[in-house]
């Protein structure tokens, strides 16, 4: 029996580029909009419904099986239930890396180191993680670094660089004379431009 089903049944409209939410659940909140979906936390819980846009709800099965994969790996949410247009998981309270370099809080070597061993023990089960980027890497209150938005952690496919590159970044970042805060503009117009030349992880 799928307990969560009933949240799934949100209406999206397409503005140009733009997918917007127009209904949803009273017991939804809305928490955030992607790419592919928009996330939902669900009221008086610790969860959160992913639902996928018309046109990406293939995905819904696909980050399904990565996060079953993942399963007990302390650095990525659980995964609760899945159906044809979503997945719920665990709500992780925190800041994304982003948020982060906006608001001046400072991104400790031990977070990255948490990062890399997320990735590593993600390969040794067979997945290839990629598009690993800013955005999906939450540091909870606690100093605990959390990986989400999985589906690119597909097996067999194309390596990319991208966590690397961030990483030669952060070296630049940990210099005493570099700032410790940025716009957001200006941090997403890097990610434009390097989305554009160096590493598209949709092609």
């Amino acid at each position: 029996m799928n307990h969560y089903e009933q949240y799934a049944g949100v209406t999206f409209e397409q503005h140009g580029q733009e997918t917007r939410v127009t209904a949803y659940h009273p017991d939804l909140e809305l928490h955030g909009i992607g790419r592919s979906a928009a996330v939902f936390r669900i009221k008086a819980t610790r969860l959160v419904i992913k639902v996928f846009f018309p046109g990406y709800t293939h995905i819904a099965a696909e980050e399904a099986v990565i996060y079953r994969t993942l399963e007990g790996l302390p650095q990525f949410p659980d995964l609760y239930e899945a159906g044809p247009t979503y997945i719920v998981i665990d709500y992780i309270e925190g800041k994304t890396l982003f948020e982060c370099l906006i608001e001046g809080i400072w991104i400790d070597p031990a977070y990255i180191k948490q990062v890399d061993e997320a990735l590593m023990a993600a390969r040794r089960l067979g997945l290839t993680p990629s598009d690993v980027h800013l955005r999906n890497l939450i540091l909870t209150p606690e100093g605990r670094i959390y990986l989400i938005d999985l589906a690119r952690f597909r097996q067999g496919q194309q390596v990319d660089h991208q966590w690397e590159d961030l990483k030669r970044m952060y070296r630049v970042y940990r210099l005493r004379f570099m700032p410790k805060r940025y716009a957001e503009r200006w941090l997403n117009g890097v990610a434009y431009l390097y989305r554009t030349f160096v590493n598209d992880p949709r092609r």
